[in-house]
């Protein structure tokens, strides 16, 4: 749980998949965001009831099934808005009661909160990254020491590249990366640790970047972290 500028951050680890879902609070209004709700709708319900909080939004990073599965349950729970990046749900293509489709660069309020939404397109054509203080939430955009895969549908690679490069430059190095699953020896880590030591941050070339992410990092990974990085 994380506290800064008025809001909390709860993290819940549920699902066979070992997926991040993060509860927003907006401690002056009392509303809860719940991003990518899946597995466990009953426990996303029980944190969101013992923190005193209401549901009111739903944000999604991207549609992949283990992401979204708990979207409809959740729903017919709470009266729920649905924030989602324009070319995801061209994507995805499920039909939606009351979505609130953004562009890159659009920002909206939860209660005194304000999140930024960010276009990070390579895992998905519309992954999103929500910016909200020094948290960024990146689902499968921007892992600790890794990055999403783009070798399934509405992947590519070049398009990560160009993502992970502009996050590295645009960003505060105290930005602290909220990932979408728990596949690392922690569970957050900043983006000055990631310029440091993700093997996916330090490419310059396009095309290299695209040989190591679909050919060399999964035979590899185990091994490419220098020992600092590692503690």
């Amino acid at each position: 749980m994380t506290r800064d500028a008025g809001y909390r951050l709860h993290t819940l680890a549920l699902g066979p998949m070992e997926n991040f879902i993060y509860l927003i609070h907006d401690q002056a209004s009392g509303r809860a965001a719940v991003v990518d709700p899946a597995w466990d709708v009953p426990a996303i319900r029980a944190c969101a009831e013992a923190e005193g909080m209401r549901i009111t939004d739903i944000l999604l990073t991207h549609s992949h099934h283990d992401h979204i599965n708990g979207v409809d349950e959740l729903l017919r729970e709470h009266d729920a808005e649905i924030h989602l990046l324009k070319p995801e749900a061209a994507f995805w293509g499920h039909p939606l009661a009351r979505p609130n489709l953004h562009h890159g660069g659009d920002s909206f309020q939860l209660g005194d909160t304000r999140i930024e939404v960010l276009h990070t397109p390579g895992h998905t054509p519309g992954s999103a990254c929500y910016r909200l203080g020094e948290d960024l939430i990146t689902g499968d955009t921007l892992f600790v020491f890794g990055c999403g895969r783009c070798d399934m549908k509405g992947g590519d690679p070049e398009a990560m590249f160009h993502t992970l490069r502009h996050l590295r430059e645009a960003l505060p190095s105290n930005t602290r990366i909220r990932p979408g699953h728990d596949y690392a020896e922690k569970s957050t880590t900043t983006l000055e640790e990631q310029a440091r030591c993700n093997p996916f941050m330090h490419f310059t070339d396009v095309d290299r970047f695209v040989h190591y992410r679909q050919h060399e990092h999964d035979r590899i990974r185990s091994t490419p972290y220098p020992p600092e990085c590692r503690d």
